[in-house]
């Protein structure tokens, strides 16, 4: 194979798959990143490909193809490498024993490599339809959900992010937890769907987090998703990302979710997050407990860690109700108030033994769902 090809062109592809490479040693040629080459003319094009045979990526890429063929190189190196080179167009050749000569301006490198044969192939994937979603709300959908889901590999099920349609209204639901917290959006994609299941779908952390990366990408503006089978589709322009959807039967959330608040607030987002942070710094190492204290006009935070001391701090509130106090792990409410990004956010509380609601005031269609902790 022989080709040439812009450095940045080069250099986005290589980058996009860094992610994904498998770093470990169970199956060394999945560090390795697959070069393909096809076509004539204006149709001829680079692929570039790799996979963790979770997740998957492939995108095309336009180049000056001079000779067809294929070769897998180390993923990272090679990007090392035209990272540093100069902003001029590069030059590629693979021999005939699988080694890939690199020149550009008056650098040249020879990386050793391996024949495309001995990489795994990609999952194919082919949804009955595609639906095109924009990418900023699916952005958003990630962004609102996606830290709630679990770390915990023993609890599979939990470990991604669950989509489903909701008959009522329609619109487009993602839910995670970890069985400390919840979070849920909805939004309205329009029609279609027909491939995602009415059961739903649960996207492992690693596929959405590779989507993130697709639809945050300066030139998005629409992608495609689809679902067939086990696998899940997602597809801007010329590049394509697959997965593997996680196997087993989503939680019942609605159950966590509270039917009815016994009081709400309305609090603002920059202050309560910068009084969390500061209240945590003595809070206990483990439990990063904070505790809430709800009294006429005013909100105390306070935290107690028997090695270091305590702290506490008050905000002026719209409160006229009974003293209430409840406690909550800190970093599960900063996590939340950030992912909502919204100016003012809405709790809502029973009791100290109740769950806590968080909602945006603009936003009816996202919730964040906080377990209390007990003191």
């Amino acid at each position: 194979m022989k080709f040439s090809i812009e450095k940045a062109e080069f250099q986005r592809g290589l980058a996009r798959i860094q992610s994904i490479v498998e770093k470990r040693n169970t199956m060394p040629i999945l560090a390795n990143a697959m070069l393909e080459l096809g076509g004539k003319g204006k149709d001829a094009a680079l692929e570039i490909a790799a996979t963790d045979l979770e997740v998957g990526i492939r995108s095309r890429h336009p180049c000056e193809v001079s000779k067809t063929g294929s070769i897998t190189v180390a993923a990272r190196k090679l990007h090392e490498i035209v990272r540093e080179l100069p902003d001029e167009k590069v030059h590629l050749e693979a021999s005939s024993n699988a080694y890939l000569t690199v020149r550009c301006a008056r650098a040249e490198f020879t990386l050793a490599g391996t024949t495309a044969e001995e990489y795994p192939t990609l999952t194919a994937v082919a949804p009955g339809d595609l639906v095109s979603v924009p990418a900023a709300v699916l952005s958003e959908m990630i962004e609102r959900t996606m830290y709630a889901a679990s770390a915990d590999e023993t609890r599979y099920n939990l470990n991604g992010v669950f989509l489903e349609r909701i008959a009522d209204t329609g619109k487009l639901r993602m839910v995670a937890t970890d069985g400390h917290r919840l979070s849920y959006v909805d939004r309205a994609i329009g029609d279609g769907f027909a491939s995602l299941p009415d059961s739903g779908v649960i996207i492992p952390r690693k596929g959405l987090a590779e989507l993130q990366r697709l639809v945050d990408e300066e030139d998005a503006d629409e992608v495609e998703l689809g679902f067939e089978g086990n696998n899940a589709l997602a597809r801007k322009g010329d590049v394509t990302l697959t997965m593997r959807l996680i196997e087993g039967e989503f939680p019942n959330y609605r159950q966590v979710i509270p039917e009815s608040s016994g009081g709400q607030l309305v609090l603002p987002t920059e202050t309560l997050v910068h009084a969390l942070r500061r209240v945590a710094l003595l809070s206990a190492e483990r439990s990063r407990a904070v505790k809430m204290e709800l009294s006429e006009g005013q909100l105390r935070l306070s935290s107690n860690n028997p090695d270091l001391g305590d702290a506490h701090e008050e905000i002026d509130i719209d409160y006229s109700g009974e003293p209430t106090s409840i406690a909550f792990n800190a970093r599960y409410l900063i996590d939340a108030l950030g992912a909502l990004s919204s100016k003012e956010v809405r709790l809502g509380y029973r009791d100290g033994l109740s769950p806590a609601e968080l909602s945006p005031t603009d936003d009816a269609d996202s919730l964040a769902v906080v377990m209390p902790m007990r003191l």
